[in-house]
């Protein structure tokens, strides 16, 4: 299964759960996705916004998908409020796009370009999102190279912590 049509109405979780708006999806609907609750998705509400996303746990073996207040905005939607949705795999499972400042450094600089292959794909999303607004390159690439030395130090560190004692 590649995608799933629905109606509901938008919920909101609790303030202590962070208050977001909510579709919930239920576990026999992830699971007929070829890569079950790691996928990530495309949501599109009443056919006028289309977003990626990934899922989130409920707590009861469901899942849900965060709908932004900006979105229900747009669509001049509330709480409570019904509509219809589709979520499709999204074929990319990065689920965003990589900049072509990563790429290109990448390119030139292949020690990180290994240690960003090894990331796993959330760790490269948060590593995108943490400069992708940033305007000034040269800040772009601090940030990169401080991440990627960072992820690398804590690999270190799992392997240290991993090895068995030398006595």
């Amino acid at each position: 299964m590649k995608s799933y049509n629905g109606k509901q109405s938008i919920k909101q979780l609790e303030k202590r759960k962070g208050g977001y708006y909510y579709l919930k999806i239920d576990s026999e609907i992830i699971h007929q996705f070829s890569k079950k609750r790691a996928t990530r998705m495309i949501c599109t509400i009443d056919d006028k916004i289309s977003y990626r996303c990934g899922l989130n746990h409920l707590g009861d073996g469901n899942f849900y998908v965060i709908v932004a207040g900006k979105y229900l905005e747009k669509l001049h939607k509330e709480l409570g409020e019904e509509v219809n949705y589709r979520i499709d795999e999204d074929p990319d499972q990065l689920g965003v796009e990589i900049p072509e400042v990563l790429t290109a450094f990448l390119t030139q600089d292949l020690e990180s370009k290994a240690i960003f292959d090894k990331l796993t794909d959330g760790k490269k999303r948060s590593l995108i999102y943490s400069f992708v607004k940033i305007k000034d390159i040269d800040k772009k690439i601090k940030i990169i190279m401080e991440f990627l030395h960072k992820e690398q130090w804590k690999m270190n560190q799992s392997q240290k912590n991993s090895e068995p004692d030398n006595l």
